[in-house]
Formats: structure tokens, C-alpha cells, sequence
């Protein structure tokens, strides 16, 4: 299923509405499952960022992000659709990268592939090259959010 990209969204929207249309995508297989989905949105003001199309986008992004503050957003949707239930939320974390020069970029790049990842970064793949901090959930930042996903299954109706 291909993500969208609405520039008219906040990447909080974008995000929730990725993750319910890949959850419903699913759910439609498997009705009487809770299937949950998830996306991940990289924003910097109001720029999203999202999966770069090829490594010189990659390191464009990165080069954008370093020395910054930004934005990691996880929209995360469950649902079960036999008996309608469902829920949709989102977790924002905020992630500041070290000043890097091109050269690091580069080689951050080279060590892991950022074609897949919002943002062109993993946190959890060599971080520690480029993040100087982040203040929230590290697990909403590799790309979801447990703490908060746990707190919502405890509110679910299990049979």
C-alpha cells in the first residue's frame, strides 16, 4: 500500500492517516483481528520529511536536520472490524541532531540505508553519529511508540 503525502496536512494528520489506511488495508483480510498500523512522520517547522527517493535526497535531508530541532511523529492506528472498534492516535517526540559536516553525513549514510526510513535517519542504526539529544519516547523515534500503544491496549475490549 503506497503512503500518502498531502502537503496540506500537519505531519501529526499525515501520520494518522497513514497508519488507519494501512491498519484498514488489513483489518479488511482479517475482521475479527486487532491489526494495528503505524507511520512515521519527520517534521521540521512545517516541512515533512519523508522516505527519501534516492541517497543525494538522503543526505539533502540530513544536511537540513543537522544542528536542529525536530519533530518525530508516529500515527498508530488499531482496529477490529467486527464489532467497529478502532482508535487513532499519534506521539510526537522531539530529536536534536549534532552540528555535522557533509563528510559525516556521508558516512553516517554509508552505514545505514536511509531509502527506507523518514527523515533518511534511524535512531537505533548508529544514532549515535548524529543525535545529540531527544526529549520523549526513543521508541516513537525507531517507529513506535510502546509506552503510549500500551497504555491504549489496556483500554481495549479483549474477548
Amino acid at each position: 500500500m503506497e503512503e500518502r503525502d498531502d502537503e496540506e496536512l500537519t505531519g501529526r494528520e499525515l501520520a494518522m492517516l497513514n497508519a488507519y489506511r494501512k491498519a484498514a488495508y488489513v483489518a479488511r483480510r482479517f475482521p475479527g483481528r486487532l491489526v494495528l498500523g503505524a507511520d512515521t512522520v519527520v517534521c521540521l517547522g512545517t516541512r515533512k520529511f519523508g522516505k527519501p527517493c534516492d541517497l543525494d535526497e538522503a543526505v539533502r535531508m540530513l544536511e537540513q536536520l543537522q544542528g536542529r530541532t525536530h519533530h518525530v511523529i508516529t500515527g498508530v492506528a488499531l482496529i477490529r472490524l467486527e464489532g467497529g472498534e478502532e482508535r487513532v492516535f499519534a506521539e510526537t517526540t522531539h530529536v536534536t541532531f549534532r552540528p555535522l559536516t557533509r563528510m559525516e553525513i556521508e558516512a553516517y549514510v554509508a552505514r545505514v540505508n536511509p531509502l527506507d526510513k523518514a527523515g533518511a535517519y534511524a535512531i537505533q542504526e548508529h544514532g549515535e553519529m548524529i543525535v545529540a539529544a531527544i526529549d520523549g519516547s526513543y521508541s516513537n523515534v525507531v517507529g513506535l511508540p510502546i509506552e503510549r500503544l500500551l497504555e491504549e491496549l489496556k483500554r481495549w475490549k479483549f474477548d
